[in-house]
């Protein structure tokens, strides 16, 4: 099952974290874009190369540390077709590297057409015959908003295939409490959909956690505390680390008493480490960009080590 797997690299690397692969050409050394667009041109193909380049220089750099990687799709389909390939090589790259990798798309529809999603991002397309992976990452991050029937296709395909979906629950951007912390019948909107999320994840389990895991901010501690114990055998996804404000301190109770159950992402923090003050000051630049990310990341383990240690 996939989460055991993820698990195996989190307990052989002690590194309950995730790279978010979330590349702008801005956060892309100069280097390495004149190099793409001298071979492409200023085109999209161009871009969608240097992105590439980038992810695959953070993957060398990170992958016996790091137990997996999350790259936003919208990152790459703002390069059209040419950055949607960059998104598949970067999947496969990081999965040759023994790497977990974890699509974030949010996805969400009903019926057929919710199972050709699940079908893209975690099964297997039938071409006259032949099953062929097309994005082949082994977890998705999906909207749970149209309810059972927007989640069925994805279980479904989780169980045929040991994959699984993450589906947001109390996410961490400032907005997120216009609706998530609306109160129905007494509990705010978020215990719903984690009591869901739970009942939905029941019968797919692997060795100690379901198929269906969740996406809880860093940024609201409290909820992930309250969270941790309604969804108890769901892991937990956990954006807002760092450049949103998260901290080790934070993320205590999004764990359970064995010190897993969750994964907690750096997206900036990490790939965009090489711009910090910090590194600059220990003589990294952009032309070993990928030292500084492999620092962060130590910086990152040793923070949310030591918060758990310490709880």
């Amino acid at each position: 099952m996939a989460f055991d797997r993820l698990i195996e690299n989190i307990v052989k690397m002690q590194n309950p974290t995730v790279a978010g692969l979330d590349p702008k050409l801005d956060y892309v050394p100069e280097s390495i874009k004149t190099k793409c667009f001298e071979k492409y041109g200023k085109t999209l193909e161009g871009a969608a190369a240097a992105l590439f380049e980038f992810n695959k220089a953070l993957i060398d750099a990170l992958y016996d540390i790091v137990p997996a990687v999350k790259p936003q799709a919208a990152y790459y389909e703002m390069y059209g077709w040419q950055g949607v390939k960059a998104l598949c090589d970067t999947i496969a790259y990081a999965k040759s590297k023994g790497m977990f990798v974890i699509t974030d798309g949010k996805r969400n529809d009903i019926g057929t057409t919710m199972e050709a999603y699940a079908t893209a991002h975690l099964g297997h397309t039938d071409v006259a015959g032949e099953s062929i992976d097309a994005f082949g990452a082994d977890a998705l991050t999906v909207n749970g908003y149209l309810g059972t029937d927007g989640i069925k296709p994805f279980v479904d395909v989780c169980k045929e295939e040991k994959k699984g979906i993450f589906i947001l629950v109390k996410t961490s951007n400032p907005s997120s409490g216009e609706f998530q912390d609306r109160m129905i019948d007494g509990r705010p909107l978020y215990e719903w959909v984690g009591e869901k999320v739970a009942e939905w994840g029941a019968d797919c389990m692997g060795d100690s956690y379901s198929y269906v895991g969740a996406v809880v901010g860093a940024t609201y501690p409290e909820q992930g505390k309250i969270l941790r114990k309604v969804m108890p055998k769901s892991f937990i996804l956990v954006p807002g680390y760092g450049a949103q404000g998260g901290k080790g301190a934070d993320l205590v109770h999004f764990f359970n008493e064995d010190g897993l159950g969750a994964i907690v992402n750096s997206s900036r923090g990490i790939i965009c480490a090489y711009k910090q003050d910090k590194y600059k000051d220990m003589g990294i630049t952009a032309e070993n960009f990928a030292d500084a990310s492999r620092k962060a990341v130590e910086d990152m383990i040793e923070d949310i080590s030591g918060a758990l240690a310490n709880r």
